[in-house]
């Protein structure tokens, strides 16, 4: 866990380090978003900072590389240059959209060419865990093409969330955060030495976006834009892929399957709002015949803001439901596989706090409105009430 920790604190720090002068290199070149009708912010932002997280991603993983436990992943598997390859081509496609707004097509021939990469170098379905024990073994014709449909899904998942300040910094960063955890329980518990390249991965990812975020929370100094939201999305895509496709079947039986099925649901889980929202938006496009990739003003953290959250609060509120998520994902991994009562009050509670949070999300404005009202009313009737005069 040290060695783990110290990679953490060197992503943070080498991504807080160089948000400052990417920054200064995107009002340079002219990368800043605009002013649009679809965006929240309201004065000229510079973008491209997924350049300093992929610095922090290559910063983090020299860092490993130094390290006694985490140099296997380097000597054993192809994991680091699978995610430096494949990071490097689609921040490369990203920087070309920021800089120039490419269009579609294009943007999903790289993510598919990065999916590509990833799939060279081993990172890519091999199994499928059940929940009854044990795993389905897919070949080349099925396991292909599943990667590269989680790839490109969680990639654009993660881009269409992209529209707040600090909203997929904060919600990939503890999606990572509860697969990192995940990982790092199961392989401790089974000793599980081929765990490691995930949970790497997932570290160097929950590293990256809390350094990001310190510059990215509300108010922004700077945007991720294209570049850093793929990125992302690619890394988490990467994590859960390995993380899935790296068990023995036999050890799947010893264990009752429960923690080893959990990769394979945990990433929809955590990240059930962009995946909704990227679902939403594609039905409602073509609803209207329009492109799928279409921009629009009609995101889930859109209509937070109509509902009369503020913009913080708007954020923290999709941080609540993954953060509920993955934090039920990972408690279920504790929960000995023969306590079916523990598992069911886990879930239980799980679909209470989401009934909850979904209340307080659309009714919470609505009481403060009528709070506010009542307010201006009695204050308005005072002012009203004729004052008694002073006598002369």
């Amino acid at each position: 866990m040290r060695e783990y920790l110290l990679v953490i604190l060197t992503g943070i720090a080498t991504t807080y380090l160089l948000v400052s002068p990417v920054k200064s290199f995107a009002i340079t070149i002219g990368a800043q978003s605009k002013v649009r009708d679809r965006d929240v912010h309201t004065i000229p932002t510079p973008r491209v900072g997924g350049l300093a997280m992929f610095g922090g991603v290559a910063g983090a993983l020299i860092m490993a590389s130094s390290l006694p436990h985490l140099r296997d992943v380097f000597e054993q598997t192809k994991t680091a240059p699978a995610v430096l390859l494949a990071g490097c081509l689609i921040v490369l496609i990203g920087v070309a959209d920021d800089l120039w707004e490419i269009d579609p097509l294009t943007k999903f021939a790289g993510q598919v060419a990065a999916a590509g990469v990833l799939i060279m170098n081993g990172v890519q379905m091999y199994t499928l865990p059940t929940p009854f024990g044990g795993s389905f073994s897919l070949s080349q014709a099925y396991g292909i093409p599943l990667t590269v449909l989680l790839v490109v899904a969680t990639i654009n998942a993660v881009n269409f969330i992209d529209g707040l300040d600090g909203l997929a910094a904060g919600v990939v960063g503890l999606a990572a955060l509860a697969l990192f955890v995940l990982g790092y329980h199961i392989a401790d518990a089974l000793t599980y030495s081929s765990l490691v390249p995930p949970s790497l991965i997932a570290a160097i990812l929950v590293s990256v976006c809390a350094g990001f975020l310190l510059h990215n929370f509300h108010p922004a100094r700077i945007f991720m834009g294209d570049t850093g939201s793929m990125l992302i999305g690619l890394l988490i895509a990467a994590a859960t892929i390995q993380m899935t496709s790296q068990f023995d079947p036999e050890i799947g039986r010893a264990y009752e399957t429960y923690p080893l099925f959990l990769p394979l649901v945990l990433l929809p889980m955590v990240v059930v709002v962009p995946y909704l929202d990227m679902l939403l938006a594609i039905w409602r496009r073509t609803n209207q015949g329009m492109s799928p990739f279409a921009p629009d003003k009609h995101h889930l953290h859109h209509r937070l803001l109509r509902l009369g959250h503020s913009h913080r609060q708007s954020v923290l509120i999709m941080y609540g439901w993954v953060g509920l998520m993955g934090s039920c994902m990972v408690a279920i991994s504790f929960v000995p596989p023969n306590s079916p009562n523990y598992l069911r009050g886990v879930v239980s509670i799980t679909i209470v706090a989401a009934i909850t949070g979904a209340l307080f999300m659309v009714g919470w404005p609505r009481l403060r409105a009528r709070r506010a009202a009542a307010a201006a009313l009695a204050a308005s009737a005072e002012s009203d009430e004729p004052r008694p005069r002073l006598p002369v």
